[in-house]
């Protein structure tokens, strides 16, 4: 009996310890997912945050200077909107990215595309057979005829691309390509991004981040081609028109009034406005009145124009004819504190037929955000990242690409996760790290 008692209770005790150990499992199961859905959430405030900030800021120098997006709390966990830091690939940096600071995909030229960091012939003019309607095979592009031939068949899409990522489907193109070393996406050189090939991604462990074109490129810049009060442009190629000649009587004297008519007429066709300034002769204050009522395009939507205000140096140098010196002399003149909000102050750096080649490129106008959210859950159990773009030219920003990139793994301090789920608070944590 003693016996039998004994083994009764080494079962007993055996079928507590699975009951409990499953309960423990399932107590940090569902913690887990408690947490998940804690930190989905602040991602989800985190774009509402950001599409309030986007519906009221009406200044890009304003809306990255004076909004904070670092370790916002929200509830018991917090985020932090990431972008890449193309100055100092040591340090974070957080805010918005100015798409319209970005080549897009869609509407460069051949030749714009190959200034591109790491771009090649290949793929250059792959991109451009992906994107156009006709079946007609660029030199060194690709048409179904190719694509058809791989493993996974396709064909050629021939239509703009939806997204940047999709450029991996094109012939010549590669990951290595696209991010570089910058696997992970945060706009830092990791550890992991600077041993060689002890560790993926293979690196030339040479103390930098040698990013590929990701950070300037984009699919999503468009405007519509109206002026800031919402009204058509006149297009001053149009010889019907009588808008541009009663543009033209507000600011010009009448004294020089018909002279300039006389260089419009003898001037057409005009590449863009600032072949028009230059030919018709207005002064800079005269052309700053009008440049924004008018155009040389009848579309009712301009496509993939760069803001000269917010491109980087790799961006500028893609544009039409510029020089390493013509690019540093648009960054030294341009500042936050400076209104540019009209490209006739290119005229003013430029010679003039380098600020007409660039002239149908460009513009100071941005509608289109990106912003690469990072949210935690409180206790660090936790964590949603996501790549987000907002578009603003309607009066309620609207998100046009939503896409997970948790996969990537925690882009920040990993003490802050450790930290977390010891048990500090964020303020004690978080803050502090930061």
């Amino acid at each position: 009996m003693l016996i039998v008692t004994i083994w009764v209770v080494l079962v007993i005790a055996g079928l507590a310890l699975v009951f409990a150990r499953s309960m423990r499992v399932a107590a940090i199961v569902s913690a887990n997912y408690i947490a998940s859905v804690e930190a989905e959430c602040i991602a989800a405030g985190a774009a509402e945050y950001i599409a309030a900030q986007l519906s009221t800021e009406q200044e890009t120098t304003t809306l990255e200077t004076s909004t904070p997006f670092e370790a916002m709390q929200v509830g018991n966990g917090c985020f932090w909107a990431l972008r890449s830091n193309l100055e100092d690939d040591s340090e974070l940096d957080y805010g918005l990215t100015d798409e319209a600071g970005k080549i897009n995909l869609n509407s460069a030229s051949l030749e714009m595309l190959l200034k591109l960091p790491g771009m090649t012939a290949e793929l250059a003019a792959s991109i451009i057979d992906w994107r156009d309607e006709d079946s007609e095979i660029s030199p060194g592009g690709a048409e179904s005829e190719y694509y058809l031939l791989l493993s996974e068949p396709y064909n050629c899409k021939n239509a703009p691309l939806e997204t940047v990522e999709e450029v991996l489907l094109i012939k010549g193109a590669s990951e290595d390509m696209l991010y570089g070393e910058d696997t992970n996406l945060n706009g830092i050189l990791d550890d992991n991004e600077n041993d060689a090939d002890s560790s993926d991604p293979p690196d030339n462990r040479n103390g930098r981040l040698e990013g590929g074109f990701y950070d300037y490129v984009t699919v999503y810049t468009m405007q519509a081609n109206v002026d800031s009060s919402g009204n058509k442009r006149t297009n001053i190629n149009d010889i019907r028109g009588q808008e541009l000649g009663t543009a033209l009587r507000e600011i010009v004297p009448d004294d020089r009034f018909f002279q300039i008519m006389d260089s419009l007429r003898s001037g057409r066709p005009f590449q863009n406005i600032l072949e028009f300034y230059f030919k018709t002769g207005l002064t800079l204050d005269e052309f700053e009145q009008v440049a924004d009522r008018l155009t040389t395009i009848d579309e009712d939507v301009l496509l993939g124009l760069v803001n000269v205000n917010t491109a980087t140096k790799e961006v500028l140098l893609c544009l039409p004819g510029l020089q390493d010196s013509d690019v540093e002399a648009l960054l030294s003149r341009r500042s936050p504190s400076d209104e540019l909000d009209c490209i006739t102050w290119v005229t003013e750096v430029l010679e003039q037929d380098k600020a007409i080649a660039i002239g149908s490129y460009i513009t100071t106008s941005s509608f289109q955000y990106s912003a690469d959210i990072v949210s935690i859950a409180g206790n660090g159990r936790a964590y949603k990242r996501y790549k987000a773009v907002f578009d603003t030219r309607d009066d309620a920003p609207r998100i046009l690409y939503w896409k997970s990139l948790t996969h990537l793994g925690w882009p920040l301090d990993h003490e802050i996760i450790s930290e977390l789920r010891s048990g500090h608070t964020l303020a004690t944590t978080v803050f502090n790290k930061n």
